[in-house]
């Protein structure tokens, strides 16, 4: 049977055997990439090496790639939609195109050696072209000559067949999507590839990145073109076991299992939601980058998840602290494969049970007095609901899902005016993060990126060598930095600290990149703080002068002299053991 284990070392085993590097997992939390809150795509780490930038593992790539989306929490809890993900995904940087793309994802699902797919069960969409690009011929020709029929090669417009930019500018191109007749029959004679009615199931993207969107609209063709491809392990295995959802198979039973178990009245959606948002908390806390619940960015994220699971679990009937059980299985089911959820599996229990904890002396007056208000009023005005959380703490997300739950909407955008008017918008912190494309961050996001670098450096020398980084967020208006220390930096050592780093920028020294082993790099003193099984054979090490060497992704600036003056305005607690020092450059 295809295992979600089985299905991840198939594929990473495939693109091994056709010359593709196999690369970990990047983090949940970008550290370097403002445009995001979390990684959702493989192609996020990437976006250096998509735009030019050489990778130390050549120009074929492969990974199994930790995701979360959050567009899609509202959809959660139906056969397919999950918070957190694996994305098995392919690229080639400026190396073999749509031809050779084509051909080796169609060999992998259809070669008896691989997944053994029937082949005519296989339909494909290309990009139908418009203005800004031609009819993609060239991709249905290669299906074409593998023996896809014509009458299986459907044309859709950009908003189908279309990646990109992530933002307003930056690298695009069309796909090629592969769907998979499920069996099921079809819902009218209209029945094609991207239809929702199940018949025609998504196996496969490949994006041809050939353009680069311009500030003024225009796409222009990149000088290096890309391949950047997706495969949902979740949804691919419940395809491949002919199960009617992701939660039906093993990577979800042992979950559902034990929410049965909980629950006193069983509800299929409410225990999908559970086991989904509990998945996800579990591995964004497995981290360890001082990310916890709270009101702002990745922070509120795991508040609203937890709160959501919490809400759901009192449909079930469950009473009392229930998420620690859920979330023991979760390091059960995958504690052997991704061992930092094992690793950091008492901070993970700890901070879950702490916002359960929170939520549950708030969720029973709020709900209380939700049915107060609609029992005399019939409705839920945006002032009933801003009451419900001024006074309450009751998030608008559970008032807008209990009132849908009685055929009611509730004003978003009168509750966000009145919410804007008392300063108490919880998520207002995202709002100042870039808008704009990958290329367009480029300028800011490089200077503080190296900033970051030379604060590191400095904390170390200030404080001592036990301070390691444990995450750092970019936004166009500040940098912030997160890092190891038992007690607050004092006033006359954040003086020390930022004196360092103006010392370094006015030097304007030279920042140099060379690629090495992992064990190359620490040898000669760079500093890497993350587990060596999941490096890749190559690292990038940037050196700024004897002042800073570290392993890092990158990108950065070329002179320490382009950062400009560096201003620490906060230093503050973020959890047991780690502070966070917020700094803007002037």
């Amino acid at each position: 049977m295809w295992t979600a284990k089985r299905l991840a070392k198939a594929y990473l085993d495939f693109f091994k055997e056709n010359g593709h590097a196999i690369i970990p997992s990047a983090s949940l939390i970008p550290e370097h990439d403002p445009t995001v809150l979390f990684t959702a795509a493989g192609m996020h780490p990437l976006v250096p090496y998509l735009l030019g930038q050489q990778h130390p593992e050549g120009k074929r790539l492969a990974n199994n790639q930790k995701c979360i989306r959050t567009g899609d929490i509202d959809e959660v809890g139906d056969q397919s939609h999950l918070t957190f993900f694996f994305m098995l995904g392919n690229w080639s940087l400026g190396d073999y195109f749509k031809k050779k793309a084509i051909e080796w994802s169609y060999e992998f699902l259809t070669s008896k050696k691989w997944l053994g797919l029937n082949k005519e069960k296989i339909s494909v969409t290309c990009f139908a072209g418009d203005k800004d690009a031609p009819k993609d011929e060239e991709s249905a020709n290669v299906w074409l000559s593998l023996g896809i029929s014509s009458e299986k090669i459907f044309f859709f417009e950009k908003k189908d067949n279309w990646w990109g930019p992530a933002g307003k500018t930056g690298p695009c191109g069309p796909d090629t999507e592969i769907f998979y007749d499920t069996g099921k029959k079809a819902c009218g004679k209209e029945c094609k590839p991207g239809c929702n009615c199940g018949k025609f199931f998504e196996i496969w993207n490949d994006v041809f990145m050939q353009y680069n969107k311009t500030a003024e609209g225009k796409f222009e063709k990149l000088k290096q073109m890309n391949v950047d491809t997706g495969m949902g392990v979740e949804r691919t295995v419940a395809m491949l076991q002919g199960k009617r959802n992701v939660y039906e198979t093993e990577m979800f039973l042992p979950l559902m299992e034990k929410i049965k178990q909980l629950a006193r009245e069983f509800n299929e959606k409410s225990a999908h939601i559970i086991a989904d948002h509990i998945r996800a908390v579990v591995f964004v806390l497995s981290e360890g980058k001082g990310i916890v619940p709270s009101n702002i960015e990745q922070g509120y994220v795991l508040r609203r998840l937890i709160r959501r699971a919490v809400r759901h679990g009192r449909l079930l009937g469950i009473e009392g602290s229930f998420c620690r059980e859920i979330a023991k299985k979760v390091v059960e089911i995958y504690g052997d494969e991704w061992p930092e959820l094992k690793k950091n599996s008492v901070a993970i229990f700890k901070e879950i049970e702490a916002e359960e904890e929170k939520f549950a002396k708030v969720l029973g007056q709020g709900v209380k007095m939700f049915k107060k208000i609609f029992k005399k009023h019939g409705k839920i005005s945006a002032n009933d609901a801003f009451l419900l959380y001024q006074s309450y703490g009751f998030p608008l997300e559970m008032t807008v899902e209990m009132a849908k739950e009685k055929g009611l909407e509730v004003d978003k955008q009168a509750f966000q005016k009145e919410f804007e008017k008392h300063q108490a918008l919880s998520r207002k912190s995202t709002t100042g993060k870039f808008k704009s494309g990958l290329a367009d961050h480029s300028e800011i996001a490089l200077r503080m990126h190296t900033a970051t670098h030379l604060l590191h450096a400095a904390l170390r020398k200030v404080l001592g060598e036990h301070v390691q980084q444990k995450g750092s967020n970019i936004t166009p208006e500040r940098l912030r930095f997160d890092f190891s220390n038992p007690e607050k930096v004092s006033k006359e050592q954040l003086e020390e600290v930022e004196k360092i780093v103006n010392n370094a920028i006015d030097a304007k020294i030279s920042v140099q990149r060379k690629e090495m082993s992992l064990d190359q790099a620490k040898k000669k003193g760079a500093l890497a703080f993350f587990d060596a099984k999941y490096a890749p054979e190559k690292v990038s090490v940037y050196t700024i002068g004897d002042v800073s060497k570290e392993v890092c992704a990158g990108p950065h600036v070329k002179n320490t002299g382009e950062i400009g003056k560096f201003k620490i305005k906060k230093e503050e607690s973020v959890s047991a053991g780690v502070r966070r020092i917020k700094a803007v450059l002037e």
